[in-house]
Parts: C-alpha cells; sequence; structure tokens
C-alpha cells in the first residue's frame, strides 16, 4: 500500500470524501471522540462530515441540548464526546491524565483532601440543573474558603472534568457553562476496561485508519500494550507502507463518494491532529521547504489528501471573510474546487462570505 492510498482512505474513513452523517453526535460517535480545543472551528470540524446542507446552527443544537458534550477525556484537551459514551471514556483515559496532572496539583497546593473538598462544592452548586460559568463556579469556591484563580481554577474544573462529575452545560450567551454528568448524560454507559479499550481501538482504528500503533497512542493517550490489545480484540488487518505497520479496523465508510479535491480544514482536525507518524499527511514547515511557518496549529488548505495552504476568517458587519494562502500554484481545478468548498463553508455558516486568495 503506498502513502497516498493511506491518505486517501483516512479522506474516506474520516467522512471528508463521501457524503457525511445526519447528526452531530452521529459524526462524534464514529470517532470515539474529537478535539474541540477552538469551538468554533471545532463544530465546522463535524459539520464538514455531516450532510452538505447542514448549518452551524445544527451543531450549536446539538450541543445545547447536550446531545454532544465537550469536555477534557484524552491527553489532556477539550474533545467533544456523546452523552452515551462520556463515562465509560472517562474511566478509560482520564487515570492516565490525571497523573500527569498531579505534578500541577502538588505545586498549586492542591492535594487530595482539598480537591475532594472542592469537588463536593462544585457537585452541589451544579445540583438541580444550575449551570454555571467558570467564574461562577470559582466565586462558590471561594464562599468555601477554596481558592480558585487562574491555574489553581482550572486545574479544580479538570480534576472535576476527569473524576466523571462534570461536563458543559449549555451555553449563557457566548460563555460556556458547566453540569452534572449525572444529570447531564443520565443514560451514559459503563463498561469494563477490555471493553472499553476493545470499543475505543475499534472507533480509531475505522475512522482514522491506516493508523500506526504510535498514532493510536498519541490520539488516545493510552499505553503501547493498550494499543496492541486493542488490535488483538478487534482483529485488526496490518498493511506496510514507508517502512511503517499500519492498521486498520472494520469495512471503510459507508456513505457514497464526494466528487471533492479540495478541503478546508479547520485548526486541530482530526484528519491532522491525530496522527504521530505524519508520513502520509506531513503538515510542518517540510510541507514545501521554503514555508517557514507550520500547518500544524493552522486552518489548513488540503489538495487531494495533502497540506498545500491555510486558510483563516475574519468578521466584518457585513461579511465574513475567508482568506486562502495556497503554498503552492493552484491549478485552474484546484481553484474552481476551492470556490466549490468555500460555497459549502458559506452555507454551513449561513452567512455572506467574501473570498479571496493570497
Amino acid at each position: 500500500m503506498t502513502l497516498n492510498a493511506i491518505a486517501a482512505a483516512r479522506l474516506v474513513n474520516q467522512y471528508i470524501a463521501c457524503e457525511g452523517h445526519p447528526r452531530p453526535e452521529d459524526v462524534v460517535a464514529w470517532f470515539g471522540a474529537v478535539q474541540a480545543q477552538e469551538y468554533e472551528p471545532a463544530k465546522w470540524g463535524l459539520g464538514l462530515r455531516m450532510h452538505a446542507g447542514t448549518r452551524n446552527a445544527d451543531v450549536e443544537r446539538a450541543f445545547e441540548r447536550g446531545a454532544i458534550l465537550r469536555t477534557h477525556v484524552m491527553r489532556p484537551t477539550w474533545h467533544f464526546v456523546t452523552a452515551r459514551d462520556i463515562r465509560w471514556l472517562l474511566e478509560l483515559t482520564g487515570p492516565r491524565v490525571q497523573r500527569s496532572l498531579s505534578q500541577y496539583s502538588r505545586r498549586l497546593e492542591l492535594d487530595a483532601r482539598t480537591l475532594a473538598r472542592a469537588l463536593r462544592v462544585v457537585e452541589r452548586a451544579l445540583g438541580g440543573r444550575q449551570y454555571l460559568t467558570r467564574l461562577e463556579l470559582a466565586e462558590r469556591l471561594q464562599r468555601a474558603n477554596i481558592t480558585a484563580t487562574g491555574q489553581r481554577l482550572a486545574t479544580i474544573v479538570m480534576q472535576a472534568e476527569l473524576e466523571g462529575v462534570i461536563c458543559s452545560g449549555p451555553r449563557k450567551g457566548k460563555q460556556f457553562t458547566y453540569a452534572l454528568i449525572a444529570e447531564r448524560a443520565p443514560r451514559a454507559v459503563r463498561l469494563s476496561r477490555d471493553e472499553a479499550l476493545g470499543e475505543l481501538s475499534l472507533r480509531y482504528f475505522r475512522s482514522h485508519g491506516p493508523a500506526t500503533v504510535r498514532d493510536f497512542v498519541w490520539w488516545s493517550g493510552l499505553t503501547s500494550a493498550d494499543a496492541r490489545r486493542g488490535l488483538e480484540i478487534n482483529r485488526a488487518t496490518q498493511q506496510d507502507a514507508g517502512g511503517r505497520a499500519y492498521w486498520s479496523v472494520d469495512a471503510a465508510s459507508s456513505g457514497s463518494m464526494r466528487e471533492q479535491l479540495v478541503h478546508l480544514l479547520p485548526i486541530y482536525d482530526e484528519y491532522l491532529i491525530a496522527y504521530r507518524d505524519r508520513d502520509v499527511v506531513p503538515h510542518g514547515p517540510s510541507v514545501i521547504p521554503a514555508a517557514r511557518t507550520p500547518i500544524t496549529f493552522q486552518h489548513a488548505l488540503v489538495v487531494a489528501g495533502q497540506v498545500a495552504g491555510t486558510w483563516r476568517t475574519a468578521r466584518t458587519p457585513r461579511a465574513l471573510l475567508v482568506n486562502a494562502t495556497p503554498l503552492r500554484s493552484l491549478k485552474p481545478r484546484e481553484r474552481r474546487a476551492l470556490a466549490e468548498t468555500v460555497d459549502r463553508y458559506q452555507r454551513f455558516q449561513d452567512v455572506p462570505v467574501d473570498f479571496s486568495v493570497s
């Protein structure tokens, strides 16, 4: 198998190059978890994997009603997860994240007793569907004589997420709130560790595959032994390319293919951020030798499965500005495909878009 063939398979398995899912929660469930560090771009990351008529408001409604939740579940960083999956995911990946956070807790003088007391305060404050912002939670903690500012507050809240106490609630205007998982996801499933490991491996390798063991370890935060066990449980198939072993699980996605050569992927998109071995889709300064700016932490312009530039947005009172900066000259067919992709992005945002190419 060639590296280009792997890239093509990933585009299909990630539902970028084929007709997408009907609901945001279907996308998230297919992946297991979807990185959502930057909320607005992350919504587009779901939208581009859904039916072509999907709007930003559709994803926002799924978040508001709790069909998709946003929490710290792996590595650690923000991810979208479904209400059904949040508990077994946290129980599987949370302990390793907590161990990585322990040094910060000690530095911030958050011992086990203080954290336990803080979590009790947070749980009481949010009881009865009292959705509170981070600052409102800080006020409740301060009333209980628990210092909660800056990194100390962030660590307390993250520990409450990892302990399975809280997750995202509906937004108050533009502000995010927290809610009790027990109230926000009352039907969340629990699995044994081996069941959870098998399930997460299945979700990753069917949606991100073909991928390497190191890719899964990077994405999940679990160990190489866990990765190998997950592959064994799922009877994964191996293909070699470029001196590496790439693994796949289950059949490719069943959606009809999209005739779409060019894609506008958001920052931290799963197609780029979810892999440790980047031979298949390189996306750093080495993409184009003369390019000095890494692509990893920017919106990526992808042509035929490969990073070919960046794009950015800006808002004006009358329109959303979209500017693409290719790192090479685009062929006429690629320029036409880029314009079609921008049209789809405009439909998703449901606002006028002014498009330009640097």
